[in-house]
C-alpha cells in the first residue's frame, strides 16, 4: 500500500523537535527510539514507473492545497520535473480537502486516474475503502459505487484494459462500473460471509498473500475469479472485554492445522454480466489450493498453480475459459514443500513463462515453453535466485536478487537470457555489501535503487541498470546518519559459528561500544528460527537494531544466529531440513550457536539469554524448555505453543497433517516440554491477536502451572499479532522487556556464592 510523504515530514518534524544531539548525549533510550521519531528513516516516494518506462512518478506535498499531495513525473535522464495531477484536482466538489491518497493507479492511455482513500484495515493491511477516478482531460473526479455505496466498502478497484470501466469487489461480491454513464453491472449476487467472491479469507490472504481475487482478461472482456465456500470453516472467537461494560466476541473463521479448509475454485465470468464458467479442477476443492491465477495471453484460456494440501506437488494448470475445461501443462515435486512463483512473466508473445524451480536443489530460472515441452534452465551453478528484477527482452538480459557467496547479503546479477552464461555476473558494484534492492522500469533502461547495510540506513538513488551507472541521489538519509554517528556504538561483527550436528551457522554480535576482551558479558540472542524469516541479513535493522544497540550500551552483547530452516539463499537441502522437524532442528541449531558464542572468553555462560516474536516466540520456547543448561533467561512474544493450535496452510506446509504425523506435532510444539524450564520466563501476547491467538499462551499457562513453573505474563487486551495498537503500546512493551532483561540478565556479573 502507498503512502504519501506526511509519514516522512511527520518523522522530520519529529526529530527537529527532539532535543539536541549534545544535550542527549550518545546513548539510547527507549523513548528517544519508540517515541521520539529521532531515528525514523526517510523513504524515497512512493514511486512508480510510467508504463513505457519513460519517466517516474512520485507523491509529493502539495505547496497550494494544505494535506494534499501532487503525483510529479520526472524524466530520468535529467531529472526534467512535471506536476502530472495536482492535488488541487483531487479536491472533490463541495468539500475543501483533497483525497489523501493511500494508492492509486492510470488507466492504460495514462488519461484517468483511479485513487484509492479512506480506507479501512481488513486483517493485515487497509484493503477497503473509497474509491474516486478523475478524467484528466475534462478534470471530472467523481467516486465509484453508486449512491447506494457505504463508506470504506470497496475493495480491489481495477481498470479494465481500456480503461472505459472498472472492476470492484463490495461485501464479498463482484460489480462492474461503466465510466461513461455511471451503469453498475453486479457479477456475482450469492457474496455473504461464506461465500466469498473476488476476495479471500483469512488464512489465504495470511499464508498465501492473496487480496485481490479476480483478473481482467487482456481484451477486457471478461474476469476471472476466485470463490471460497467458507462453510464448515470454523469460527475461533476473540473476546474483548475492554472496549464496552459487557464482553462481546469476534468471531474469525481461522481453519486450524488439520481441520477444514475453504472450498476455493475459479470461474470465468463475462464483464457485461451472466453465469459463470467454472474451470473444472480434479479432487476436493477443500483439500486442495489454487494458489495463484492469472490469463495467458490471448484471453482464451487461464493459467492456476495449483497445490495439493500437502503443498509438495504443484501443477501449472491451464483451463480454457468457454469450456472450462483444464489440462495439466507442467508439476513440480518437492519430498518437502514446494513454494508458488511470484515471478511469473511471459515471454515470447505467450509462447514461454518464467519458471522458479528447486528441482537441482537451487532457486533457479526456467523458461518454460507453453507447448509442454521441456524448459531451459537460465541461471546455472551453485546459488539462488531470491528475485527477478527485469526481463530485458531488447538486451537478451535477465537481471536477478542472489547472493553467491555470502547468505547474509543482496545485490544485483545477470546472466544471458538463452541460457549460455557460464556463471552470473554481478551488476552491483563490488564494494557494495549489505542488501540491495531494485525497482527496474519496464524498459530494462533504468532503476530506482535502495541499499543499506544492518547499521546503517537506507539510501536510494537512480541508475543505469545495464552499468549501474549513478544519475542522481534520490534520498541518502544524512540526517539520520549523522544522528546515528553520534551515538556510542561499535560496528557489527559478523561471524560464522561452528555446528557439530551441521553446517556453519550465519550471525552478527553487537558488542558494547567500550567494548574490552577482558571481562565477561552477559548474552542476549535474538531469534526467529522458521521458513518465514531470516533475522541475519545485513540489512538496517530499524527500530529493533537500535533497541539492540541500546542494550549494548548498558554492557550487553546482543547477537542472532540463522539455524537451518531459515530462507536463506543457501540451497534446497538447507532451507528443507526443517521439514517435519520444527522445534527441533531450529532449536538444536539455536543452542548450538549459544553454546559456540558462551565459549568465547568475554562471554559469560552463566548469563545467556534469548527472545523472539512469534516463530521467535516459539523458539524462544524450545530453547529454554529444551536446553535449560544453556539459557537463563527468555522472552517469548506471541508464541506459538501448539503446533495444533496454529492454521492449516502454514503448519501442513512445513509439518504435514496430525492425521499422519502426530508425533512430529507433539515434538515439535514447545508446551510438551514446559518441564524443562529452570531459568527466567516472560510471555508475552496481545488478547485480540487474530493471528496466533492468545489460547497459546493460555495453554502454555497450564502446561507451566501443571508443571509447578514459575514465570512472569503479560497480556495486552485486544492487541493484535504487532502489539502496537492503542497509546503507548510499543513504547510499553519495549520498556517491559527492557527491565526484564536487566533484571534477570544483569550486566554486571552476580558475586559469587560463599
Amino acid at each position: 500500500m502507498l503512502r504519501t510523504r506526511a509519514t516522512r515530514l511527520l518523522a522530520l518534524l519529529a526529530a527537529l523537535a527532539a532535543p539536541p544531539l549534545a544535550a542527549q548525549g550518545g546513548r539510547l533510550t527507549v523513548d528517544r527510539i519508540f517515541n521520539s521519531g529521532e531515528f525514523a528513516a526517510a523513504d524515497f516516494g512512493p514511486a512508480r514507473w510510467l508504463e513505457d518506462g519513460s519517466a517516474y512518478v512520485t507523491m509529493e506535498p502539495s505547496p497550494a492545497v494544505r494535506g494534499g499531495a501532487d503525483l510529479v513525473r520526472y524524466a530520468p535522464a535529467d531529472g526534467r520535473r512535471e506536476v502530472l495531477v495536482s492535488a488541487r484536482a483531487l479536491v472533490p466538489r463541495g468539500a475543501t480537502a483533497a483525497l489523501e491518497v493511500d494508492d492509486y493507479a492510470w488507466s492504460g492511455d495514462g488519461g484517468k486516474l483511479l485513487v484509492f482513500t479512506n480506507t479501512r484495515r481488513v486483517w493485515r493491511r487497509n484493503t477497503r475503502g473509497d474509491y474516486w477516478v478523475l478524467d484528466r482531460a475534462s478534470g471530472a473526479l467523481r467516486k465509484l459505487g453508486g449512491p447506494s455505496a457505504p463508506p470504506s466498502s470497496l475493495m480491489f478497484a481495477t481498470f479494465s484494459p481500456d480503461g472505459s470501466r472498472v472492476a470492484y469487489v463490495r461485501q464479498n461480491d463482484l460489480y462492474v462500473e461503466s465510466l461513461a454513464d455511471g451503469r453498475i453491472t453486479r457479477l456475482t449476487s450469492d457474496g455473504s460471509r461464506t461465500t466469498i467472491n473476488g476476495t479471500f479469507d483469512w488464512v489465504y490472504e495470511e499464508e498465501f498473500d492473496l487480496r485481490n481475487g479476480f483478473r481482467w482478461s487482456p481484451d477486457g472482456r471478461q474476469i476471472a475469479y476466485w470463490q471460497l465456500d467458507a462453510t464448515g470453516v470454523r469460527d475461533f472467537l476473540l473476546i474483548n472485554n475492554t472496549d464496552s461494560l459487557y464482553s462481546f466476541v469476534t468471531p474469525v473463521q481461522y481453519p486450524k492445522v488439520g481441520t477444514t479448509n475453504s472450498a476455493a475454485r475459479i470461474g470465468v465470468v463475462s464483464a457485461a454480466g451472466g453465469p459463470t464458467r467454472w474451470l473444472s479442477i480434479p479432487g476436493d476443492p477443500r483439500n486442495q489450493y489454487p494458489a495463484r491465477m492469472e490469463w495467458a495471453p490471448g484471453s482464451r484460456e487461464v493459467v492456476v498453480q495449483h497445490l495439493n494440501r500437502l503443498q509438495n506437488t504443484l501443477q501449472v494448470m491451464v483451463g480454457d475459459a468457454a469450456t472450462g475445461g483444464v489440462r495439466t501443462l507442467m508439476t513440480e515435486r518437492d519430498s518437502a514443500w514446494v513454494d508458488v512463483v511470484d515471478d511469473w512473466r511471459w515471454m515470447d508473445g505467450g509462447r514461454r513463462f518464467l519458471w522458479i524451480s528447486e528441482r537441482d536443489g537451487w532457486r533457479h530460472v526456467y523458461l518454460v515453453p507453453r507447448d509442454g515441452s521441456a524448459p531451459t534452465k537460465v541461471t546455472p551453478g551453485a546459488y539462488d535466485v531470491m528475485s527477478v528484477v527485469s526481463v530485458d527482452t531488447a538486451g537478451g538480459w535477465l537481471y536477478f536478487i542472489a547472493s553467491p557467496t555470502n547468505a547474509t547479503q543482496r545485490s544485483l546479477h545477470r546472466v544471458r537470457l538463452d541460457g549460455s552464461s557460464a556463471a552470473p555476473e554481478r551488476v552491483t558494484p563490488a564494494p557494495q555489501g549489505g542488501v540491495h534492492s531494485y525497482d527496474a522500469s519496464p524498459d530494462s533502461r533504468w532503476a530506482i535503487h535502495t541499499w543499506s547495510t544492518f547499521d546503517d540506513p537506507p539510501r536510494t538513488e537512480l541508475v543505469r541498470l545495464a552499468d549501474h551507472q549513478s544519475v542522481r541521489m534520490l534520498e541518502d538519509n544524512a540526517e539520520l546518519r549523522a544522528r546515528l554517528a553520534a551515538l556510542g556504538r561499535q560496528p557489527t561483527e559478523w561471524t560464522k559459528l561452528d555446528n557439530s550436528d551441521g553446517p556453519q551457522l550465519d550471525a552478527w554480535i553487537i558488542k558494547p561500544a567500550g567494548f574490552t576482551g577482558t571481562r565477561q558479558y552477559p548474552l542476549l540472542l535474538y531469534v526467529y528460527g522458521e521458513p518465514a524469516e531470516q533475522t541475519v541479513r545485513d540489512e538496517w535493522g530499524g527500530a529493533l537494531y537500535l533497541w539492540h544497540l541500546m542494550l549494548a550500551q548498558q554492557g550487553y552483547l546482543v547477537a542472532s544466529v540463522d539455524n537451518r530452516g531459515t530462507p536463506a539463499p543457501l540451497g534446497r537441502a538447507w532451507r528443507k531440513s526443517i521439514y517435519r522437524q520444527m522445534g527441533r532442528v531450529n532449536a538444536a541449531d539455536q543452542a548450538a550457536g549459544a553454546r559456540a558464542l558462551a565459549r568465547r572468553p568475554y562471554v559469560d555462560p552463566r548469563r545467556v539469554g534469548i527472545w523472539g516474536w512469534s516463530g521467535g516466540g516459539s523458539s524462544t520456547l524450545n530453547a529454554l524448555f529444551r536446553y535449560p543448561d544453556v539459557y537463563a533467561t527468555g522472552m517469548a512474544v506471541a508464541p506459538v505453543a501448539d503446533l495444533h493450535l496454529y492454521d492449516t496452510i502454514y503448519e501442513e506446509r512445513y509439518m504435514g497433517l496430525p492425521q499422519l504425523w502426530e508425533e512430529d506435532f507433539r515434538q515439535g510444539s514447545p508446551l510438551n516440554f514446559a518441564a524443562g524450564l529452570r531459568g527466567n520466563l516472560l510471555v508475552v501476547h496481545g488478547s485480540g491477536d487474530d493471528n496466533v491467538h492468545f489460547q497459546n499462551t493460555e495453554a502454555l499457562v497450564n502446561a507451566l502451572v501443571a508443571a509447578n513453573k514459575q514465570f512472569q505474563m503479560m497480556e495486552y487486551p485486544n492487541r493484535t499479532h504487532g502489539i502496537y495498537e492503542g497509546t503507548n503500546t510499543t513504547r510499553h512493551l519495549f520498556t517491559l522487556l527492557t527491565s526484564y532483561v536487566t533484571t534477570h540478565l544483569p550486566a554486571t556479573a552476580p558475586a559469587p556464592e560463599r
